[in-house]
């Protein structure tokens, strides 16, 4: 999938953002263990590039859902699930292969997409990025959300093919080849590493 076509990036001015990489959503693809093993070597390779790290988490504390009205569809899926979306439950951690580093971002979202209940945007701004690179899970769900929303905000998105999933992946493939393209750049982690060079 690498695409001749595509400007090359400036590695100083690029985040790479690990999107609800946790321990239960990773359970919730066909693919996991794949998307696990290539995070594992996707991290590393923008790190050296002198690149930036940005972890998004989402889990919940008590008290995130006092004064949110009775027609939040999103407050009624989460407490369903009770405590399993705690910020300190195994569940909503990040897999100990692909742990944060000193120096990386890392925000905890309320929400699907990460910058309305997060700093994000203020984090990145402060370190000059201009350019998003999206591994994340689901595609339907924050990789969808970070699109539209980081296009609004004028950042330059990459969305890497092979390093998001979704539950469904007719779905994923629907959003790669017919949506996306659209608004934005859509790689695969080899075409991206032709990128950074």
């Amino acid at each position: 999938m690498t695409d001749e076509s595509l400007d090359p990036v400036n590695p100083e001015t690029t985040a790479l953002l690990v999107m609800d990489y946790q321990n239960s959503t990773i359970n919730m693809v066909p693919n996991g263990d794949e998307l696990l093993a290539i995070a594992r070597n996707l991290i590393p390779m923008v790190r050296e590039h002198g690149g930036t790290i940005a972890y998004v988490r989402v889990a919940f504390e008590q008290g995130d859902w006092d004064g949110v009205p009775e027609t939040s569809h999103m407050a009624k899926r989460v407490k369903a699930y009770g405590d399993a979306l705690d910020v300190d439950n195994f569940n909503t951690q990040i897999p100990t292969e692909i742990a944060p580093e000193q120096g990386d971002i890392v925000v905890i979202k309320k929400r699907v997409g990460p910058f309305g209940t997060t700093d994000l945007h203020e984090q990145l701004q402060a370190r000059g990025i201009n350019t998003l690179v999206l591994a994340g899970i689901s595609s339907s769900g924050v990789v969808l959300s970070t699109v539209r929303d980081a296009h609004d905000k004028d950042y330059r998105v990459i969305v890497l093919e092979d390093a998001c999933a979704d539950r469904d992946p007719e779905v994923h493939s629907f959003l790669m080849a017919q949506i996306f393209p659209r608004q934005v750049d859509v790689t695969d982690v080899r075409g991206f590493h032709h990128l950074m060079h």
